[in-house]
């Protein structure tokens, strides 16, 4: 396992490579793990806690916050997926009716 340091160093090259003028870090590293792959892609904040070694799942939540866009976006697919149920769409069901 490397070092914070290390790592941080390699990520550094890494943007001046890529010509990246935000400084890369682990713990930004991390941030963008636990929003970008785990929670927007729906995976839970019990397992996103577990994944990334909080003892605390209050501490994870802190990630959940960031994601409150998404809820917008979410609520519009919905909103479009009950509309396409609602008129009984092939693949579909009406409501009321069991699948």
């Amino acid at each position: 396992m490397k070092s914070n340091q290390k790592l941080n160093s390699y990520l550094k090259e890494i943007a001046d490579i890529c010509e990246i003028k935000k400084p890369l870090t682990t713990h930004i590293a991390r941030h963008t793990f636990a929003t970008t792959v785990l929670l927007s892609n729906g995976v839970s904040m019990e397992a996103t806690s577990k994944m990334l070694g909080h003892s605390s799942l209050k501490t994870t939540q802190i990630y959940g916050k960031i994601l409150e866009t998404r809820v917008g976006a979410e609520m519009e697919m919905l909103s479009e997926k009950l509309s396409k149920t609602k008129k009984g769409e092939k693949g579909d069901t009406k409501f009321g009716e069991a699948k």
